[in-house]
C-alpha cells in the first residue's frame, strides 16, 4: 500500500488550500461543509453577487465527496415509479426531473470552470449479476424510456465486449452519464467558488450554531461568523453542532482498493469505452477505471473498520473473478467513505429555521444530486423562495435506530464479502 491510500489525493491535479476562520464575519450566506453541496452553493451565491463565507472542519473534500467512486449519474438509486409512490406523482416527477439533468449540469460546470478532473461521459452501466438482476434492469429500463431517457438494456454478449468480462447477463447503459476524479471536482468547484468570491476556510470545525434576532451565528475556534441565511451541506460527515440541528441518516460505508496503472495489451480489453460500472447485487460492488489506467474495485464494506482485511480480501478475489489477468496484480490503494442512507432512500432538505436549510441523505448518488441540491438551495435562500428546489423543505426527519441499522449493513457486508468470489 502506497503512502497515500485514497487514489484520488494522490493523484488530483486540481489544488485547494485555505486558512482557518481568523476573524469575526458577517456575510449574508453561511454555510458549513465542503463537499459537492457546501461548494457547490458558495459557487452559484458568490456568482449571484452575495458575500459567502463556508467552514469546512478539515480539508475541501475530506467527507465522502473525495472518497466518492466517481460516477455521475442522472436520477436516484430507486427506480422512477419507486420515487413516485413514495413521494406522491407530483413531487415525484419534479426531484425525477431535475436530477434526470444532474450529469449535464456537472459537465457543464467542469466546462464552466475548467475543472481539471478527468471528465469522461462515456456513460455509465449498471451490471446485472444474476438473472433476477437483470429481470430488474429490464423493469427500469422501461420505466426510465416511459420518462424519455435514452437508456440501453444491453444483452450479455454487448456488456462483455464493454465490460471484458463475462461475468455478467446484461446491463442498463446510461449515456448522460460518466465518470470524474471526484476530489478534484469538488477541489475544482472550492477554487471556481474562490474565484468569484466567496471566501473560504479549512480547519474550521463549528462548535455551535445559534439563531436570534435576524440573522445566525456560527461558532469556529474563538470567532464568529453571522449571516442571515445558513446552509448545513456536512452529509455523512456532520459533526455536533449543539442543539440547534443534528441530521438523521443510516451511516453505510464503501471501500473501494485499486491497481496501478495497467500495461496496454492489458488494459485494452477492460471496459474500453471507459464507462463506470456497478451492480446489482444487494451488498453492491462498483468496478471503474481512471485516466492512467488503473483499475478500481469497490464495495459496501468499512475497509478502516474491524473487518477491513476481509474486505481487501474479497476485492482481490473479485477483481480475479471479474478478469483473470488480473488474479495477481497488486491494489497498491485502499480507502473507505461514509454515505448518509435515509431509510426511503431519497435526499432530505430540512428547514432548520429561518432562512436556513440542511441538504444530506443521497444514499451514495453524491455527485448529481450534491451539485444540483447545493446550487438550488443557494438560489432558493438568496430568493427567498423555496419553489426551485428538487424537493419540498420538511421541518424534521428521524430515522429508526440507525446504528442498528449501519451494524446491520456492515455485518452484511462481511458475511457476504467472506463468501463470495471464492
Amino acid at each position: 500500500m502506497t503512502s497515500e491510500p485514497n487514489l484520488w489525493r494522490a493523484t488530483a491535479r486540481e489544488t485547494f488550500t485555505a486558512p482557518p476562520l481568523n476573524a469575526d464575519r458577517t456575510v449574508d450566506l453561511a454555510i458549513i461543509g465542503g463537499g459537492f453541496t457546501g461548494c457547490a452553493a458558495a459557487l452559484e451565491a458568490a456568482r449571484q453577487g452575495a458575500s459567502v463565507c463556508l467552514l469546512e472542519a478539515e480539508t475541501i473534500g475530506h467527507g465522502g465527496s473525495g472518497r466518492n467512486v466517481g460516477l455521475v449519474n442522472a436520477g436516484l438509486w430507486l427506480p422512477p415509479d419507486t420515487v413516485r409512490a413514495q413521494m406522491g406523482e407530483d413531487p415525484g416527477n419534479h426531484l425525477l426531473a431535475a436530477l434526470s439533468e444532474a450529469p449535464s449540469r456537472v459537465f457543464a460546470l467542469i466546462d464552466r470552470e475548467a475543472i481539471d478532473c478527468d471528465a469522461t461521459r462515456n456513460g455509465t452501466l449498471h451490471l446485472a449479476h444474476s438473472p433476477k438482476g437483470l429481470a430488474d434492469l429490464a423493469e427500469r429500463h422501461r420505466q426510465g424510456r416511459a420518462m424519455g431517457a435514452p437508456l440501453q438494456l444491453l444483452d450479455a454478449e454487448e456488456t462483455a465486449r464493454r465490460t471484458g468480462s463475462t461475468a455478467f447477463h446484461g446491463a442498463l447503459l446510461d449515456p448522460r452519464a460518466g465518470t470524474i476524479q471526484p476530489l478534484a471536482y469538488v477541489r475544482g468547484l472550492a477554487r471556481a467558488a474562490s474565484k468569484a468570491g466567496a471566501t473560504l476556510h479549512e480547519r474550521s470545525p463549528v462548535q455551535s450554531i445559534d439563531h436570534t434576532s435576524d440573522h445566525w451565528t456560527v461558532t469556529s475556534g474563538r470567532h464568529r461568523l453571522k449571516a442571515r441565511r445558513l446552509l448545513v451541506a456536512t452529509n455523512a460527515y456532520h459533526l455536533t453542532l449543539g442543539p440547534a440541528f443534528q441530521p438523521a441518516f443510516v451511516p453505510v460505508h464503501y471501500c473501494q482498493y485499486a491497481t496501478d496503472p495497467l500495461p496496454p495489451p492489458v488494459l485494452d480489453t477492460i471496459l474500453p469505452g471507459g464507462e463506470g460500472c456497478w451492480d446489482t447485487a444487494l451488498v453492491m460492488s462498483s468496478v471503474r477505471r481512471d485516466r492512467a489506467g488503473r483499475i478500481i474495485i469497490g464495495g459496501i464494506g468499512n475497509g478502516q473498520g474491524p473487518g477491513a482485511k476481509v474486505h481487501k480480501a474479497w476485492a482481490h478475489r473479485k477483481l480475479a473473478a471479474l478478469y483473470p489477468a488480473l488474479k495477481n496484480v497488486p491494489l497498491t490503494h485502499g480507502w473507505t467513505g461514509r454515505i448518509a442512507m435515509t431509510g426511503d432512500h431519497i435526499p432530505k432538505i430540512v428547514a432548520i429555521g429561518p432562512d436556513a436549510y440542511a441538504v444530506f441523505g443521497y444514499s451514495g448518488r453524491g455527485i448529481g444530486p450534491g451539485t444540483v441540491f447545493g446550487t438550488e438551495t443557494a438560489r432558493a435562500l438568496l430568493s427567498g423562495t423555496a419553489e426551485t428546489l428538487p424537493l419540498e423543505p420538511i421541518q424534521q426527519h428521524r430515522e429508526t435506530a440507525p446504528a442498528v441499522q449501519a451494524a446491520y449493513y456492515e455485518t452484511g457486508a462481511c458475511v457476504t464479502h467472506a463468501l463470495a468470489a471464492r
